[in-house]
C-alpha cells in the first residue's frame, strides 16, 4: 500500500517590512507555497499582514530573470563572472579604486551584505557601497551615534506591550507595520488606559486607535519635540538624578530648545497645532513614566532627519526612559533586512560589525581578521552622492544588487541619465524588467525570497532564519555566491573560499567579539555554530553571548552606560529648520510620498499578487476637498503634479484624510507598471547634510487636470507595450493583466487601436459599437476561456468595472457574456471593489451585507463577510464604509419623508 508523505512546515522570514515576522511555509501542487505565520515567533505570534499572507503568490517564475547576459546576450556563468571581474580590474588600475561602487539592498541577506561589503572595503580598498537603506533609516543611525555612541535601538516588540503611553510619529503603522499596529491595538483592547499619541500631517489608519491626533505641519518635528524638552525643563519634570549621572550636554541642548520653541504659543506657530493640543500632550508625555516613542520614515526621510532623531532621543533622555521594561525611543527599519546591513557595513560611512572608520584600532582588528592590506581608510560616497558621481563621471563601473534605484531615489529620471551613461552597470536581480534592468549593461541573475538560505535581523535585533523554500529557476544563484565568485577572479581567492552560507554568518560572528566586543554588536554566542545548528537556529535578539534556547527579551543601556567616550549618552542641541524647498506660487502645495497597505516599494514582488493589485490598482494623489474645487479635479480623473525635477500623471483621490495645501502620493509604480506614475520624478535630491537622507516628506508641487478625451480598460493574459497611449497603468490579475488607459483620442479612435492588441485567429467574439453613446465593448472567448477584451468610453470612472479583473480565470457562461455586452455585472461578478485582501471581500459585498442584515457594527460585518478576520488591516476601511452607509441610508429616510 502507497504511503502518502507530508511535506513538513518550513520556518522562515517574510520578505517585507522590518518587522521580521515568522512565516511557516509549505510548497503546493502548482509551484507556489501555502504561508501562515509561525504562531512561535516573537514579532509576530502567528500574525501575518496582507502582504504576508500573499507570499505564496509571488513566487510564480513569471518575469524572473533567469541567465546571466552582457549587453542583452545569454551566456554562461564562466563568462559573466570573467567578464565583471575583468572590467572591475581595468577600471580600478586605469581610474583608481574609487572610480568603482557596489550600490546594494536590505532585501539582501545579512551574509551576502557581508560579503559584498568585505570584497569592496576590504579588498578592492574603497568605502562606495552603500545601500538603499541610507533612504529609509540613516537618519536614525546617525542620531543613535551622536546620542549613545552607537548605532543602537535600545528597546524591544515586548515594550509595546507594557507601555503606558505610545507616540507613534512619522509612520503610518497600520499600513506599513501592520502587525506591529496589530499588537498595540490588541493591547490597548485589553488595557484602554493606554494612550496612543499619533503625529502626522495625514489622518491614516493608523490614527484609529489614537487618543490624540497631533496632525502637525510637514517638516516641524523639531519644533514640538524641543517644545516638550523646554516644557519638561519648565515644569519641573525632569529626571535630574539620571541626567546627572548619565548624560552629557543637556544645558546646551535645553538653553537651545527654549530659544527655538520655550513659548508654548512659538511652537504652536511652527507645527500648527493648538495650544490646547501641545498642552495635551505635553502633560500626558511627562505623566506617563513608561513610554515608547516609535518613528519610522517620516522623521528619517528629511534634510534635518537626524536633528529630529535627536530631538526625540533628548526627551527621553531627560526623563530616564530608555533601557527599561516599556519605556525608550524605537525606530522601526522599513525594509526585512535594514539592521542586518547596518551591522555588518552596509553603509558608506561604516566598517563592519559596528566599527568605525577614523578609529585606528577598529582599522587595524579588521585588516589583521580579514588578513587584507587594503582596507579602506576613507568614507564612501552615500546613495545620492554615489550617483551624482556616475553622473559627472567619477565612477565609471557600478554593481547594483537587489534593489531599483531608478524608481526608488530621487530625481529619477538623473539617475536613469547617469546610468546610461556610465561605462559598467551591472545588475543583480531576479526580476528580469525593471527600470534599473532596463539600463544595465550585465545582467546577473540572483536567487529570489524564497530560495534563498541566511539570516536576517528585525527592527528590534533579532535575527531570524531565512530558509530555502523552493528550487531557482534557471541558474540563478545565491547572492553571496555571485559576488564571492567574481571576488576569486579579481584575485582575491583565499578571502572569499565559502562554500555554504554557515561559513559565512560564522565568520562575522566572530569578527563582532574582536577587541573583546566593547561594542553594543556581540555575536559571540553564535560564532561557532555547526552547519546542522546554523540550519536550526532559532531566532536569537543580540548581543548574543551564549545561544539563547528559548525566546529572550532584552533590552541595551540598562545600566545608563553607552559606547561614548565618556560612557555617557550625549544631549545634541538642535533647532528647527525649513524644509529643503519652500512652496511658491509656482509650486503652492506640499506633496508627502509614502506606501500603501498592500503593495511593497517598486512592485517587483507585490505586484505579482492578483489580490494585492486589486485594493489600490492605479497610482493616485490625495487631494484636499477644498483643493480639489480650487484646482477644478473631480474624483477619480487624472492630474498633472509638477514639481522642479519632473512631473507624473495620476489618479485623483479626494480625501479628507490630507489637510488642506497638503497631497499624498504612494511610492510603488514606475515605468513598468505605468506610463508617469513614478513619484520620484518629482522629489529633490537634496539630502540632511549628516546622515545622506534624501527628504521624501515634503516636495512643493503644482496640481492640475489632464484632459482626456476617452478612457479605457482592457484584459491580456501576456504584457503588452502600452507606450503609444497617453496614460496606462498595468495591474497584475489571475491568469494575465489588466490596463487602465485614458487618451487624448476620441473613443472610437482609442477603440480602433485597441483592437490591434486583441488579434487571434480562433475564437468567438462579442462586440458592442455604440457610437452614439461613445461606448465600445470587446471580447474574444475560446472554451469558455477568455483570451482578451476591452471596454471603451468617453468616461469609465463613473462605472464598477472591478468584476473584470477576475475574468481571465473564469469560466465564461452566460451570466458574464452578458456582463461583458451590457457593461455592467452580474451575478457573482458583483462582489465590488475589493476591500479585504486577506479574504477577497468586495464593497459591494459589504454594503449589500450592511443593508441587508442591518449591520451595525464591523464586528458584525466580520462575523457576516469574514472581511477583516485575516491581518485586520481593512478594519479602518470597513468602518467607512460602515458609516457612510449609516449617512446614505439617513438621506434615504429624509427624502422618502419629504
Amino acid at each position: 500500500m502507497a504511503i502518502n508523505k507530508v511535506t513538513p512546515w518550513v520556518k522562515s522570514t517574510c520578505a517585507y517590512c522590518g518587522v521580521g515576522c515568522g512565516i511557516e511555509a509549505k510548497p503546493t501542487a502548482n509551484g507556489q507555497l501555502d504561508i501562515r505565520g509561525d504562531v512561535d515567533h516573537p514579532a509576530n505570534y502567528g500574525r501575518l499582514c496582507s502582504k504576508g499572507l500573499a507570499l505564496g503568490e509571488t513566487v510564480t517564475h513569471e518575469g524572473r530573470l533567469q541567465y546571466p547576459s552582457i549587453n542583452g546576450q545569454d551566456v554562461d556563468w564562466n563568462s559573466a563572472i570573467k567578464h565583471v571581474a575583468t572590467q572591475f580590474s581595468d577600471i580600478i588600475e586605469q581610474h583608481g579604486k574609487d572610480a568603482v561602487a557596489f550600490y546594494v539592498s536590505g532585501q539582501l541577506l545579512t551574509e551576502d551584505y557581508y560579503v559584498a561589503n568585505k570584497l569592496m572595503k576590504g579588498f578592492i580598498g574603497s568605502g562606495n557601497i552603500d545601500t538603499n537603506s541610507r533612504l529609509c533609516m540613516s537618519s536614525s543611525v546617525a542620531g543613535h551615534k551622536r546620542a549613545f555612541g552607537s548605532d543602537t535601538v535600545p528597546g524591544c516588540y515586548e515594550d509595546l506591550e507594557l507601555a503606558d503611553m505610545i507616540v507613534i510619529t512619522g509612520s503610518n503603522l497600520a499600513w506599513c507595520h501592520p502587525i506591529l499596529y496589530q499588537r498595540i491595538k490588541a493591547e490597548k483592547q485589553r488595557r484602554p488606559s493606554l494612550q496612543v499619541i499619533v503625529i502626522d500631517p495625514r489622518k491614516t489608519d493608523t490614527c484609529e486607535i489614537a487618543n490624540q491626533h497631533l496632525a502637525l505641519k510637514a517638516g516641524s518635528d523639531v519644533a514640538l519635540f524641543n517644545g516638550l524638552l523646554s516644557y519638561l525643563n519648565q515644569h519641573h519634570q525632569l529626571n535630574n538624578a539620571y541626567i546627572n549621572a548619565h548624560t552629557e550636554g543637556f544645558e546646551q541642548a535645553v538653553e537651545r530648545a527654549n530659544k527655538d520653541a520655550g513659548d508654548i504659543a512659538t511652537v504652536a506657530a511652527k507645527t500648527g497645532l493648538s495650544i490646547e493640543q501641545l498642552n495635551t500632550f505635553y502633560r500626558l508625555y511627562a505623566k506617563n513614566e513608561k513610554v515608547v516613542t516609535l518613528y519610522s520614515q517620516g522623521v528619517n526621510q528629511s534634510i534635518q532627519g537626524t536633528d529630529k532623531v535627536n530631538s526625540i532621543l533628548n526627551c527621553h533622555l531627560a526623563m530616564g526612559r530608555i533601557g527599561k521594561p516599556g519605556s525608550g525611543p524605537f525606530s522601526v527599519t522599513g525594509q526585512p533586512n535594514a539592521m542586518g546591513g547596518r551591522e555588518v557595513g552596509g553603509l558608506a560611512n561604516t566598517l563592519a560589525s559596528h566599527m568605525d572608520f577614523g578609529n585606528p584600532t577598529h582599522h587595524q582588528l579588521i585588516s589583521d581578521y580579514w588578513q587584507t592590506d587594503s582596507l579602506a581608510t576613507q568614507l564612501g560616497l552615500k546613495a545620492v552622492e554615489l550617483f551624482d558621481a556616475i553622473d559627472n563621471g567619477k565612477i565609471k563601473a557600478i554593481w547594483i544588487m537587489a534593489t531599483n534605484p531608478v524608481v526608488s531615489l530621487p530625481d529619477a529620471e538623473k539617475i536613469k541619465r547617469a546610468l546610461k551613461k556610465c561605462p559598467l552597470v551591472v545588475v543583480s536581480d531576479c526580476i528580469a524588467d525593471t527600470d534599473t534592468t532596463r539600463c544595465a549593461d550585465v545582467l546577473l541573475p540572483a536567487q529570489g525570497w524564497s530560495e534563498k538560505s541566511g539570516t536576517v535581523t528585525n527592527s528590534e535585533r533579532r535575527i531570524s532564519r531565512q530558509r530555502r523554500l523552493l528550487p531557482t529557476p534557471g541558474e540563478g544563484k545565491p547572492d553571496w555566491w555571485i559576488i564571492s565568485e567574481v571576488a576569486k577572479s579579481m584575485g582575491f581567492a583565499k578571502a572569499f573560499t565559502y562554500q555554504h552560507e554557515a561559513e559565512i554568518f560564522n565568520e562575522y560572528a566572530i569578527m563582532t567579539g574582536l577587541d573583546n566586543a566593547k561594542r553594543d554588536l556581540n555575536l559571540t554566542g553564535l560564532a561557532h555554530l555547526t552547519t546542522e545548528q546554523y540550519a536550526q537556529l532559532l531566532p536569537q535578539q543580540w548581543p548574543v553571548l551564549h545561544i539563547d534556547k528559548e525566546i529572550t527579551h532584552k533590552r541595551l543601556f540598562t545600566d545608563g552606560r553607552f559606547f561614548t567616550p565618556s560612557g555617557k549618552a550625549q544631549f545634541i542641541a538642535v533647532q528647527h529648520q525649513p524644509t529643503a524647498l519652500q512652496c511658491n506660487a509656482d509650486f503652492p502645495l506640499s506633496l508627502n510620498s509614502g506606501r500603501i497597505r498592500d503593495q511593497w516599494h517598486t512592485m517587483t514582488r507585490t505586484g505579482l499578487s492578483a489580490r494585492l493589485g486589486a485594493h489600490k490598482p492605479e497610482p493616485f494623489v490625495s487631494v484636499n476637498p477644498i483643493d480639489a474645487e480650487h484646482y477644478a479635479l473631480q474624483h477619480g480623473t487624472i492630474a498633472t503634479l509638477t514639481s522642479p525635477f519632473g512631473n507624473v500623471q495620476v489618479r485623483v483621490d479626494i480625501s479628507k484624510q490630507v489637510n488642506q495645501g497638503q497631497l499624498f502620493m504612494p511610492i510603488h509604480w514606475n515605468n513598468v507598471t505605468s506610463s508617469a506614475g513614478k513619484v520620484c520624478n518629482l522629489i529633490s535630491p537634496k539630502t540632511d547634510d549628516i546622515s545622506g537622507q534624501p527628504e521624501f516628506k515634503f516636495t512643493p508641487v503644482s496640481i492640475a487636470s489632464f484632459a482626456y478625451k476617452s478612457e479605457a480598460m482592457l484584459l491580456s493574459s501576456t504584457v503588452l507595450d502600452m507606450t503609444e497611449f497617453d496614460y496606462w497603468v498595468r495591474q497584475k490579475v489571475t491568469g494575465g493583466y489588466l490596463y487602465r488607459i485614458a487618451s487624448c483620442l476620441l473613443p472610437e479612435q482609442l477603440m480602433l487601436r485597441l483592437s490591434q492588441y486583441c488579434q487571434h485567429e480562433n475564437g468567438r467574439e462579442l462586440s458592442f459599437n455604440g457610437a452614439s453613446s461613445g461606448q465600445y465593448r470587446y471580447a474574444n472567448i475560446e472554451k469558455q476561456r477568455l483570451r482578451s477584451c476591452y471596454l471603451v468610453a468617453d468616461d469609465l470612472q463613473q462605472q464598477d468595472l472591478d468584476w473584470l479583473q477576475n475574468l481571465l480565470d473564469e469560466p465564461i457562461d452566460i451570466t458574464v457574456e452578458r456582463s461583458l455586452i451590457s457593461g455592467t455585472a452580474e451575478g457573482k461578478l458583483a462582489a465590488g471593489k475589493t476591500v479585504c485582501a486577506c479574504k477577497q471581500v468586495g464593497r459591494n459585498t459589504i454594503c449589500q451585507a450592511i443593508r441587508e442584515q442591518h449591520l451595525k457594527s464591523v464586528d458584525q460585518i466580520s462575523a457576516c463577510t469574514k472581511a477583516g478576520t485575516g491581518c485586520g488591516s481593512c478594519v479602518p476601511e470597513l468602518q467607512q464604509i460602515l458609516d457612510e452607509e449609516g449617512i446614505a441610508q439617513t438621506a434615504l429616510m429624509y427624502e422618502e419623508n419629504g
